[in-house]
């Protein structure tokens, strides 16, 4: 009996770790840039400005999230993980973000082109060093 018990608690334990750590697994890769005012028109929300979170974190969709425009509204989790300047992440440091906009035809102009999402300078700031053009980041939505 007590070897059941012992194989039983054995078993919930590796599976709580296998749940976990696929959780751990459903985050992509990809890279950020950053873009300043002006913010408006969107291609998501046009002139509103309610669009807007009140934190200001808020992104646009690179054209590998775009899709077609289904990206408008999405929220993703988003931390930096690397960048070509070291110290340059702020270690600890997730947000949420919303997406409002595409980078290939937002009015701003991104830090640097083809980046998975174009982050707002607040959200930026919030996760890497607002002097660097690019970083690398992980995020899931």
């Amino acid at each position: 009996m007590h070897k059941v018990q012992l194989f039983s608690q054995s078993l919930f334990v590796i599976l709580a770790v296998l749940i976990y750590l696929s959780q751990l697994s459903r985050a992509d890769v990809g890279t950020s840039a950053h873009y300043r005012t002006p913010y408006l028109p969107t291609a998501c929300y046009g002139n509103n400005a309610a669009q807007f979170p009140s934190s200001n974190l808020f992104a646009s969709a690179g054209e590998g999230i775009w899709d077609n425009g289904a990206a408008c509204g999405r929220q993703y989790l988003v931390r930096c993980i690397s960048a070509a300047h070291p110290r340059t992440c702020i270690p600890g440091q997730t947000i949420q973000i919303r997406i409002v906009d595409r980078a290939l035809s937002s009015v701003s102009r991104p830090s640097r082109h083809g980046a998975t999402i174009v982050l707002s300078k607040t959200a930026f700031g919030m996760i890497a060093k607002p002097s660097a053009s690019c970083i690398n980041i992980e995020f899931q939505q």
